[in-house]
Protein backbone atom coordinates (compact mmCIF):
# COMPACT_ATOMS: atom_id res chain seq x y z
CA UNK A 1 0.00 0.00 0.00
CA UNK A 2 1.31 3.09 -0.65
CA UNK A 3 1.56 6.10 1.48
CA UNK A 4 -1.19 8.98 1.31
CA UNK A 5 1.95 11.24 1.25
CA UNK A 6 3.37 9.26 -1.95
CA UNK A 7 0.30 9.43 -4.21
CA UNK A 8 1.87 11.72 -6.81
CA UNK A 9 4.33 8.71 -7.44
CA UNK A 10 1.00 7.07 -8.42
CA UNK A 11 0.34 9.57 -10.40
CA UNK A 12 3.50 10.17 -11.88
CA UNK A 13 3.33 6.77 -13.36
CA UNK A 14 0.15 7.06 -14.66
CA UNK A 15 1.06 10.18 -16.88
CA UNK A 16 4.78 8.39 -17.79
CA UNK A 17 2.15 5.96 -19.76
CA UNK A 18 -0.33 8.53 -21.10
CA UNK A 19 -2.67 7.06 -18.71
CA UNK A 20 -5.63 10.05 -17.68
CA UNK A 21 -6.33 8.15 -14.23
CA UNK A 22 -5.70 10.04 -11.13
CA UNK A 23 -5.04 9.36 -7.33
CA UNK A 24 -7.59 11.11 -5.06
CA UNK A 25 -7.14 12.33 -1.54
CA UNK A 26 -9.97 8.67 -0.58
CA UNK A 27 -8.44 6.79 -2.36
CA UNK A 28 -6.14 3.62 -0.65
CA UNK A 29 -3.23 3.45 -3.27
CA UNK A 30 -1.99 -0.32 -4.02
CA UNK A 31 1.36 -0.24 -6.28
CA UNK A 32 3.66 -3.68 -7.53
CA UNK A 33 7.48 -1.94 -7.35
CA UNK A 34 10.90 -3.30 -8.32
CA UNK A 35 13.45 -0.93 -9.06
CA UNK A 36 10.51 1.10 -10.65
CA UNK A 37 6.66 1.22 -9.98
CA UNK A 38 5.28 -1.78 -12.64
CA UNK A 39 1.32 -1.30 -11.77
CA UNK A 40 -1.20 0.68 -9.36
CA UNK A 41 -4.85 0.55 -8.16
CA UNK A 42 -7.07 2.68 -6.25
CA UNK A 43 -9.82 1.57 -4.31
CA UNK A 44 -12.29 4.15 -2.29
CA UNK A 45 -14.34 3.27 0.53
CA UNK A 46 -18.42 3.33 -0.57
CA UNK A 47 -21.42 1.93 0.98
CA UNK A 48 -20.91 -1.22 2.53
CA UNK A 49 -17.43 -1.97 0.64
CA UNK A 50 -14.88 -0.51 -1.82
CA UNK A 51 -14.61 0.68 -5.06
CA UNK A 52 -12.07 0.13 -7.56
CA UNK A 53 -11.39 3.47 -9.51
CA UNK A 54 -8.40 2.46 -11.59
CA UNK A 55 -6.08 -0.38 -12.36
CA UNK A 56 -2.72 0.19 -14.64
CA UNK A 57 -0.37 -2.15 -15.32
CA UNK A 58 3.05 -1.29 -17.45
CA UNK A 59 2.41 -2.48 -20.89
CA UNK A 60 5.90 -3.93 -20.91
CA UNK A 61 4.61 -6.14 -18.19
CA UNK A 62 1.56 -7.07 -18.91
CA UNK A 63 0.40 -10.97 -18.98
CA UNK A 64 2.72 -11.77 -16.30
CA UNK A 65 0.21 -11.95 -13.55
CA UNK A 66 0.78 -8.25 -11.71
CA UNK A 67 -2.80 -7.30 -12.33
CA UNK A 68 -3.79 -10.99 -10.27
CA UNK A 69 -1.46 -10.12 -7.27
CA UNK A 70 -2.22 -6.65 -6.94
CA UNK A 71 -6.30 -7.26 -7.12
CA UNK A 72 -5.90 -10.02 -4.98
CA UNK A 73 -3.39 -8.14 -2.67
CA UNK A 74 -6.12 -5.14 -2.47
CA UNK A 75 -9.44 -6.74 -2.08
CA UNK A 76 -8.37 -9.22 0.44
CA UNK A 77 -7.19 -5.89 2.86
CA UNK A 78 -10.37 -4.59 2.75
CA UNK A 79 -13.68 -5.24 4.59
CA UNK A 80 -16.89 -6.04 2.13
CA UNK A 81 -17.60 -6.25 -1.41
CA UNK A 82 -15.59 -4.66 -3.84
CA UNK A 83 -16.95 -2.96 -7.17
CA UNK A 84 -15.61 -2.16 -10.36
CA UNK A 85 -16.66 -0.67 -13.93
CA UNK A 86 -14.75 -2.58 -16.74
CA UNK A 87 -14.78 -2.56 -20.61
CA UNK A 88 -16.60 -6.00 -21.19
CA UNK A 89 -13.23 -7.67 -23.12
CA UNK A 90 -11.56 -7.31 -19.32
CA UNK A 91 -14.44 -9.36 -17.93
CA UNK A 92 -12.47 -12.49 -18.42
CA UNK A 93 -9.57 -10.67 -16.14
CA UNK A 94 -11.90 -10.14 -13.26
CA UNK A 95 -13.70 -13.07 -13.34
CA UNK A 96 -10.27 -14.86 -12.78
CA UNK A 97 -10.16 -13.25 -9.76
CA UNK A 98 -13.36 -13.95 -7.93
CA UNK A 99 -15.55 -10.87 -10.01
CA UNK A 100 -19.24 -11.31 -11.28
CA UNK A 101 -21.30 -9.00 -12.75
CA UNK A 102 -23.18 -6.91 -11.01
CA UNK A 103 -26.50 -5.72 -10.86
CA UNK A 104 -27.01 -4.32 -7.70
CA UNK A 105 -24.72 -1.29 -7.37
CA UNK A 106 -24.79 0.98 -4.23
CA UNK A 107 -26.47 4.37 -5.02
CA UNK A 108 -23.67 6.43 -5.35
CA UNK A 109 -22.11 3.83 -7.81
CA UNK A 110 -25.37 3.17 -9.66
CA UNK A 111 -25.68 7.02 -10.82
CA UNK A 112 -21.63 7.18 -11.95
CA UNK A 113 -22.18 4.21 -13.86
CA UNK A 114 -25.52 5.31 -15.31
CA UNK A 115 -23.54 8.41 -16.47
CA UNK A 116 -20.63 6.92 -17.61
CA UNK A 117 -22.43 4.55 -19.82
CA UNK A 118 -23.80 7.44 -21.75
CA UNK A 119 -20.12 7.69 -23.68
CA UNK A 120 -18.34 4.79 -22.64
CA UNK A 121 -19.13 0.57 -23.07
CA UNK A 122 -18.75 -0.47 -19.30
CA UNK A 123 -20.12 -3.25 -17.03
CA UNK A 124 -20.08 -3.18 -13.40
CA UNK A 125 -18.81 -5.99 -11.56
CA UNK A 126 -18.40 -7.27 -7.96
CA UNK A 127 -15.99 -9.40 -5.80
CA UNK A 128 -17.32 -10.76 -1.97
CA UNK A 129 -21.23 -9.25 -2.51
Amino acid sequence: MLAADDRHLADRFYRAHGSRMKTRAEHIIWTLNTDRMLAALCLQAVAQGHWLTSLFVDPGYRRAGLASTLLDAACTSVEGPVWLFCQPQLEPLYRQQGFTRSTCLPESLAGKLQHYQRSKDLMAMTRGE
